[in-house]
């Protein structure tokens, strides 16, 4: 029987990977946009820095919601995987330099201070960290060159994006409705990423054993 196609599918193939880098400066052109104009707000470091960070959680926990998103209800955004997880390590990064250059004025001394006395940016950088060389390796000749290694090195996502929330959580005092609603869901998509690969083992047929 032939497959019928999803609509959503055909429509979303009429679309380029590089259009998510276009999209995806959108919101950082906003933030210029507020600050050159004097809207971002009566402390301006503070509001570019969350702003930042903000937005470098939402395409982080997009990128792991593209899997289940296919699985789940058959719409396939995996061919922009590469670009979105691109565009969130920007975002990650340019958090990390608003707080490194506006807030701390690259005073290095004040920034290891800042660093003691709120330990939640440690667990900023350490999510930094450890996205760095799964964009480095977002290429296909790191694909080519690591083979099933790449696939492995990128599971490290998961626990970068754990550590972006706790970073993220730790700023509270009293913890928002947003904030339990994020890590409910980074929770959830690792949960089933797990459960997936786990029960693929289980289904996948054991090699045999060469005497």
């Amino acid at each position: 029987m032939e497959r019928i196609a999803n609509p959503i599918n055909t429509a979303l193939r009429r679309f380029p990977p590089w259009l998510v880098y276009v999209l995806g400066s959108l919101p950082f052109l906003w933030v210029v946009w507020l600050t050159l104009s004097g809207g971002i707000g009566v402390d301006p470091v503070a509001e570019i820095e969350h702003r930042l960070g903000f937005d470098a959680l939402y395409f982080l926990i997009g990128g792991l919601a593209i899997t289940p998103l296919r699985r789940l209800t058959g719409i396939n955004l995996i061919r922009y995987r590469r670009q979105v997880g691109l565009v969130a390590f920007a975002y990650v990064v340019l958090h990390m330099l608003s707080w490194l250059i506006i807030d701390m004025g690259l005073w290095w001394q004040q920034a290891l201070s800042d660093l003691y006395k709120r330990p939640y940016l440690l667990f900023g950088l350490a999510s930094l960290i450890l996205l760095t060389p799964l964009a480095v390796t977002s290429n296909n000749i790191s694909i080519r060159r690591m083979g099933k290694n790449w696939r492995l090195l990128h599971w490290l996502v998961y626990p970068a994006v754990l550590l972006g929330v706790v970073h993220y959580l730790w700023q509270f005092k009293v913890i928002p409705g947003e904030g339990w609603f994020w890590l409910g869901v980074t929770l959830a998509l690792l949960g089933l990423r797990l459960w997936w690969s786990g029960r693929r083992r289980i289904a996948a047929p054991a090699r045999p054993v060469r005497g």
